[in-house]
């Protein structure tokens, strides 16, 4: 009797009621106090719709392998992702039939989907060094019994362990490098919810001062010059690129016949992500030219062995090609690691301030040198100007 009449009163229509009631409970974190060998979970209540009653619904859990802020991280995300659809309306008892099963991810599956994404939108260079630092990171994980294991197993120790690995072995500059690249992909995963949360984010820089090429002295300079006016045509105009057009070795090895237009005194710069921009071509390198009506406009300017040629390579293994070239030429007159084909950027760069601010003030100077260097912020160019030791006071011997 008691039975019947509880499935009567609750067949009765309760729309009436159920209008003035909460769907749901607020989901809420339950850790034990913090206890970490116990399984965390996110849990909450919805009405059911056909008792009217608030419904219990399964725990949301957390990985064992996650440490205490880790753990917390994932769940905040996991109770305000699912307050949110709370809010707009979702309905665990509807959608039960129409959820998927998430798809878990490999690490090395997950690894391929970001790296695969990367590929659209880094330059070759970059997503070469990009993809290396990444498989070199798999590699290790392979050698740590982490081969065929869920990316989620990945925790912030393990990733902290490796960095610290590449610290010792390499340098603060590389370890900070590889954490970029990592956290790149990890925002790739985060980002199409293959993993809750980018735990990258928690691990800090070191910070290391990079090592800057020195400037040459102008004695450096014209022995320099000379020898290769001697020696090698080839070498010495593309240093005449960085050092009159003030480019960087690499922009000089992208640079194609069709870019150059003698007629408007331009030429057109490839950068990073496949754009372009327009600098002024100085007369200076214009009168040092070969004849380009001799060469296929498709051709690269510096090929490997002469001008204009087709160099089936990528861009980082024609900078690397000459810059080792130039090597053999700085050996020759003994400059150590300091020096290089920057180096010139650096040199006459600090000479065309010098000789401007002996004409027009030094904020006259810098404007006029910004359009010519292509900073783009006054502040960015006086950092360079600083680091690059551009700034010479007059002889002030007759003030002593």
């Amino acid at each position: 009797m008691r039975n019947k009449l509880k499935r009567l009163i609750i067949s009765h229509d309760l729309s009436h009621v159920l209008a003035t009631k909460k769907k749901y409970s607020e989901p809420k974190i339950m850790h034990f106090n913090f206890d970490l060998k116990r399984d965390w979970y996110v849990y909450f209540s919805f009405r059911n719709p056909e008792t009217g009653f608030l419904q219990r619904m399964d725990n949301i859990y957390c990985s064992k392998t996650l440490n205490k802020s880790e753990r917390l991280e994932y769940l905040k995300k996991i109770k305000s992702n699912l307050s949110d659809m709370l809010k707009d309306g979702f309905n665990p008892f509807s959608a039960n039939e129409n959820i998927e099963e998430s798809k878990s991810y490999s690490i090395d599956e997950a690894f391929k989907f970001a790296l695969d994404l990367k590929k659209e939108v880094l330059s070759d260079v970059s997503y070469s060094n990009f993809k290396n630092r990444i498989k070199k990171f798999e590699a290790w994980l392979n050698e740590n019994s982490f081969k065929k294991r869920d990316i989620n197993s990945i925790n912030k120790k393990v990733i902290n362990t490796y960095l610290n690995e590449v610290l010792v072995k390499t340098s603060a500059r590389n370890r900070d490098n590889t954490r970029t690249d990592i956290l790149g992909v990890f925002q790739v995963l985060e980002d199409n919810d293959i993993i809750p949360v980018n735990i990258l984010k928690g691990i800090k820089i070191i910070g290391s001062k990079p090592k800057k090429n020195k400037s040459y002295s102008s004695t450096q300079e014209k022995s320099i010059f000379e020898y290769m006016e001697a020696n090698d045509q080839l070498m010495l105009l593309f240093v005449k690129f960085v050092s009159y057009n003030f480019l960087r070795p690499v922009e000089v090895c992208r640079l194609k016949v069709e870019d150059i237009d003698l007629v408007d005194k331009t030429i057109r710069l490839q950068t990073k992500t496949d754009d372009y921009k327009v600098k002024i071509l100085p007369q200076i390198l214009i009168d040092d030219l070969p004849d380009l009506r001799n060469f296929d406009k498709s051709s690269f300017l510096f090929g490997r062995t002469g001008f204009g040629q087709h160099w089936p390579a990528t861009e980082n293994n024609r900078r690397n090609e000459y810059s080792t070239k130039f090597k053999e030429i700085k050996d020759k007159f003994g400059l150590g690691v300091d020096y290089g084909l920057y180096s010139f950027r650096h040199t006459f760069i600090s000479k065309l301030y010098n000789v401007f601010i002996k004409e027009i003030t030094p904020d006259e100077a810098e404007s006029k040198l910004m359009l010519i260097t292509g900073h783009s912020t006054r502040k960015a160019l006086q950092q360079y100007l600083r680091e690059i030791d551009a700034y010479r006071p007059e002889d002030y011997s007759k003030h002593l």
